[in-house]
């Protein structure tokens, strides 16, 4: 069984110029999802698909795979999807072997290599397809808009609320990373199918950077939860 890791880092960015190689904690942001890949030992290669030959370089100076990706590829249409079959195709090409594919989100740098490590067991311990990072969420009360500007709430029945106790679980999909065999993604073009199950991280560990302001906010978190832990 072999375990690459896949980091699709695009060199644009409309929220903040150069995100992934912006400082977060003395480091370029991407540095810290690099080095949580590195540490995590069931993980057999790292690699990084950019189009950005700066973002490539950093990737080189950790001794990491590259993928140079088409523009095309990297713009504000392109699907990650698309970028993880470009990133299939080229290991098919180079014979490299890949029998689950770890996909993180370097915007979502508050975690550790535990993470990747108690998923990756998991997803072999319970024969998956394909995994997704989340938080639970008990009690979450969404509502939303309807066609006609009506609210709706759609997570719970706002008639018959029901004690937090009683109600089922809730898992809301963080985005920090997925994991997913190839045939998966080839076959439903999607990064989740099959057999599909989550890993459970604390709420803290569910916040990614898209805008200036998440910066601080989550350099707060990374330091008080990690970065200050003995």
């Amino acid at each position: 069984m072999t375990n690459v890791a896949v980091i699709l880092a695009r060199g644009g960015s409309k929220g903040i110029p150069q995100k992934n190689l912006s400082p977060f904690c003395g480091k370029p942001l991407i540095s810290w999802t690099i080095e949580q890949l590195l540490a995590t030992k069931t993980i057999d290669s790292v690699w990084i698909s950019s189009d950005d030959r700066a973002i490539l370089n950093l990737g080189a100076k950790y001794g990491i795979g590259e993928i140079k990706r088409p523009s095309k590829l990297a713009n504000d249409n392109a699907s990650s999807e698309a970028g993880w079959m470009h990133a299939l195709d080229f290991f098919d090409s180079q014979r490299v072997p890949v029998t689950n594919l770890v996909a993180p989100q370097c915007t979502s740098p508050i975690r550790t290599s535990t993470d990747f490590e108690g998923a990756l067991t998991k997803f072999s311990d319970d024969g998956l397809d394909s995994l997704f990072s989340a938080t639970l969420v008990p009690d979450f009360n969404l509502w939303r808009s309807t066609n006609r500007g009506e609210l709706e709430s759609f997570t719970y029945d706002y008639r018959n609320r029901g004690r937090r106790q009683e109600k089922p679980d809730q898992y809301l999909e963080n985005g920090s990373f997925w994991i997913f065999r190839p045939s998966i993604i080839r076959a439903h073009k999607n990064r989740l199918g099959g057999k599909m199950g989550v890993w459970l991280m604390d709420f803290w560990k569910s916040f990614q950077i898209d805008e200036p302001e998440d910066i601080r906010f989550c350099e707060v978190l990374m330091e008080n939860y990690i970065l200050n832990q003995v």
